[in-house]
């Protein structure tokens, strides 16, 4: 179970664990009588896997609740089941042990993750059916990738907001409203396993570092639309993002207003409605593959939207090279978060992106962002007096 902060994670694993110690039908076929509960260190397995708010004690009625011997580091259910707390730090202490089942808790911070989670494999060798949970925040570690991989392995995943009525309104406010749609909160938050590619043209955080919560005022913005190469539902997306820039020649990432599966009249309204609530200046249009089609669609929406149309003569990594170098000098801003355009951008390298689809949200930002600060400007000649 990947889940981010607050979202349930300590609660679900509680539950596991006292229904398979319990033998309930929806969880086993009969009581699990050998369990090991593993933590980043033996005080958190204690306060928080264990004796926590949601923790295994707290998730049991008076009369099925176990024993707890924390000298012992041991928890004896009425009906014969035991559990053996561990810590991840001493991956030794797996040698020897053996069980039915294992609750792993926030795995992606163990110390040892690989030493510790090979020595309790070793040991998951009793009943019928040996089986183990884990539940972590994840970070983009090999194991984590191992797992989600592994057609054996069931994944969840839940948000913290999907925990919200059991979460603090105050919670909710500053830390969900601060950092949602941020790597951070992405990974905190949401559950995701947030990393970078080595060779991509952007990296995670030079974009955290450009991020703002505003924009200044502004002196142009323009609306580029990188248009899919035919109408179909199956067709790429209509790339459309707004940039805008300052007197001191900084760029701002406004609005990433892409669409999927709509028809040339509805993305081109799309475009033209962004267009007008900015009150930008023009539409940049690319116009290589299916783009004329594209300039007569947005005419027909709206025939006083003035229309820029560019032609591609280099191929995206190419084009995309010199943008990824103001974002290295600090010249461009993102103005709140876009998920699905910087992922695009942390996952485009030389070969395109890793899944071979076009990043149609990134070509739009390139085509945005090489109109206001990297078009070639005529220099004034120089006169022989």
């Amino acid at each position: 179970m990947l889940g981010g902060r607050g979202a349930g994670k300590t609660r679900a694993g509680s539950e596991w664990v006292r229904g398979i110690a319990l033998g309930e039908p929806d969880f086993t076929d009969g009581p699990m009588r050998r369990i090991a509960l593993i933590g980043e260190t033996f005080s958190d397995a204690r306060n928080v896997m264990v004796e926590g708010p949601a923790g295994i004690l707290a998730v049991h009625a008076r009369h099925e609740r176990p024993a707890w011997s924390p000298s012992l580091r041991k928890l004896e259910w009425p009906n014969g089941a035991v559990a053996h707390v561990f810590s991840a730090e001493d991956p030794d202490s797996l040698r020897g042990p053996q069980f039915e089942a294992a609750w792993a808790d926030e795995l992606a911070k163990w110390k040892h993750v690989e030493e510790t989670w090979d020595m309790l494999q070793f040991g998951l060798r009793l009943g019928a059916h040996p089986r183990q949970m884990v539940t972590t925040t994840p970070r983009p570690i090999p194991l984590l990738k191992r797992f989600l991989a592994d057609p054996r392995v069931a994944v969840s995943r839940v948000r913290t907001s999907d925990n919200a009525e059991n979460l603090a309104p105050a919670f909710l406010e500053t830390v969900v409203g601060r950092y949602a749609g941020t790597r951070l909160g992405r990974q905190e938050l949401d559950g995701d396993i947030i990393e970078d590619r080595p060779d991509a043209l952007w990296t995670r955080d030079m974009i955290e570092l450009s991020r703002i919560d505003a924009a200044p005022p502004l002196m142009r913005i323009v609306v580029a639309v990188d248009p899919p190469a035919s109408s179909s539902k199956r067709a790429d997306a209509c790339g459309i993002v707004a940039v805008g820039m300052d007197d001191g020649g900084t760029a701002y990432v406004l609005e990433d207003a892409t669409a999927s599966g709509l028809k040339p009249p509805e993305w081109a309204a799309k475009a033209v409605a962004l267009y007008h609530r900015l009150q930008a200046d023009a539409l940049i249009v690319e116009t290589n593959q299916g783009g004329e089609m594209a300039t007569g669609v947005i005419r027909e929406v709206d025939p006083a939207v003035p229309v820029m149309s560019v032609r591609a003569t280099r191929g995206k990594y190419l084009r995309a090279e010199p943008v990824s170098v103001l974002y290295a000098q600090g010249r461009v801003r993102h103005v709140g978060v876009m998920p699905e355009l910087e992922d695009e951008m942390c996952d485009f390298g030389p070969g395109g992106l890793t899944s071979g689809r076009s990043p149609d949200r990134m070509d739009a930002l390139v085509w945005a962002l090489t109109e206001l600060m990297l078009r070639e400007k005529k220099e004034p000649r120089l006169r022989m007096l």
